[in-house]
């Protein structure tokens, strides 16, 4: 009774907001790891669209830098951090309903062999993608009250 008064609604309420992104939203289709990576955990998040309501577009910025080095000058632990400036569109009407950016970073240990060391570099930059998409649905569902189409 006390959530009613103050106007809040749960997105995945019947009828909320959050409930108009499901299978409605269709990313830009992947080019590279990163962006596989990236619209996979959106599809996880939102579904898929075989008949799309809304664009995703997106441009992902990754950089890894040392972080850990020993009195030798070898680099034992790697930060990435990543950003995904991200715009969503009206299919229809190809108008602009929101946009932002989500921006993180994860690490990995660059110790042990070089096998290892890849291993480790890709898993990093997995998380750091399905951190990012995990950003956007946030960011997505906390704005679609102002731009979503509730069925």
């Amino acid at each position: 009774m006390t959530l009613a008064a103050c106007g809040f609604t749960p997105a995945y309420a019947p009828g909320g907001s959050g409930m108009a992104l499901q299978n409605t939203i269709l990313a830009a289709e992947p080019h590279d790891k990163n962006a596989f990576d990236l619209v996979e955990r959106l599809e996880e998040r939102l579904g898929p669209s075989d008949h799309p309501t809304y664009a995703l577009s997106y441009t992902i910025t990754q950089t890894s830098v040392g972080v850990g080095i020993t009195t030798d000058d070898a680099i034992t632990r790697y930060n990435l951090t990543g950003s995904v400036a991200w715009d969503l569109k009206d299919v229809t009407t190809g108008a602009r309903l929101t946009g932002g950016k989500a921006e993180t970073f994860t690490s990995y240990s660059a110790t042990g062999s070089t096998v290892a060391g890849l291993s480790a570099q890709e898993d990093a930059s997995q998380r750091l993608m399905r951190i990012l998409a995990d950003q956007i649905v946030t960011q997505l569902l906390a704005t679609s009250g102002q731009w979503a189409a509730v069925k």
